[in-house]
């Protein structure tokens, strides 16, 4: 899963601004390393207690460090394309399996998250693990999220995990709004034929699943070779706004920070849940 972005509102910048929670489905790697490009004064937090390709795709060589900020130790998460950012594969083995009972990963996410020095973000982003476990729970008991955004591919096995997703938001026990879906890997387009569209996995599953569950479409995102070979060497193609892909990103942030704003208009704050025992 992955929570993503949330913006403060009125305008007002303060220490996470508010926040977005984006449930996982196949293609998360994706947005997060695009999306974030686009939208100013954005964090990015990248949790799977799996292991995280984040820190292989955009961080090679770096790693955060520890500085003594107001009596406290504080982890600086790294800077890159105008994006802080934090990951666990940053402090575990990436060639070691990572063996976490839920109770060891919901405290590694709860210090990454109060434990760094964030500073001030507009838009603040977590990228969770596919799923809905002890880390999405942490996450809703942790922060007060603007709303969540649903991945998935087109194909019924993946929508399957994406109604889930949606379904735990909205419970009424947890009871973060849906921003909308993204349908990553909507079609595949060969760079000789720009033109061309062939549904591998289906076509508009997400598209489709958006309109039964009443929640925007904020994007349909293209298998195009430019985005496998971006993530490899750590270049998001978003930074290519006339490219195609690059199009697809840019009108996807925009989607995103029209859907936060007006959800900021239109609905009270969201709450930290309170589980009782």
């Amino acid at each position: 899963m992955v929570s993503v972005v949330g913006r403060a509102v009125c305008g007002r910048r303060c220490r996470f601004g508010s926040r977005i929670c984006r449930f996982d489905c196949p293609g998360r790697g994706a947005f997060i390393r695009n999306v974030p490009k686009r939208l100013f004064g954005s964090g990015c937090l990248a949790f799977c207690s799996h292991g995280c390709s984040l820190l292989l795709t955009m961080c090679k060589n770096r790693r955060p460090y520890a500085e003594r900020i107001d009596g406290r130790d504080m982890i600086i998460p790294v800077e890159k394309y105008g994006v802080k950012l934090l990951s666990i594969g940053f402090f575990v083995d990436p060639d070691q399996a990572t063996l976490w009972r839920g109770g060891m990963a919901s405290n590694a996410l709860k210090q990454l998250i109060a434990d760094a020095a964030w500073g001030e973000l507009d838009y603040f982003l977590i990228d969770l693990p596919p799923g809905t476990s002890d880390i999405h729970l942490t996450v809703v008991q942790t922060l007060a999220m603007t709303g969540a955004i649903v991945v998935s591919t087109p194909q019924a096995v993946a929508l399957a995990d994406a109604r889930k997703g949606i379904n735990m938001f909205t419970n009424d026990k947890v009871n973060v709004p849906i921003l909308g879906l993204v349908e990553n890997m909507a079609w595949f387009t060969p760079a000789e034929l720009p033109e061309n569209k062939y549904y591998i996995f289906g076509k508009e599953g997400a598209k489709k699943l958006a309109e039964e569950m009443n929640v925007p479409l904020l994007g349909q995102i293209p298998i195009v070779q430019s985005i496998c070979e971006g993530g490899d060497n750590g270049t998001p193609v978003a930074l290519d706004e006339d490219s195609v892909t690059g199009r697809a990103f840019l009108s996807l942030a925009a989607s995103v920070v029209r859907q936060v704003d007006r959800r900021n208009v239109e609905m009270a704050p969201t709450q930290i849940v309170e589980m009782h025992k």
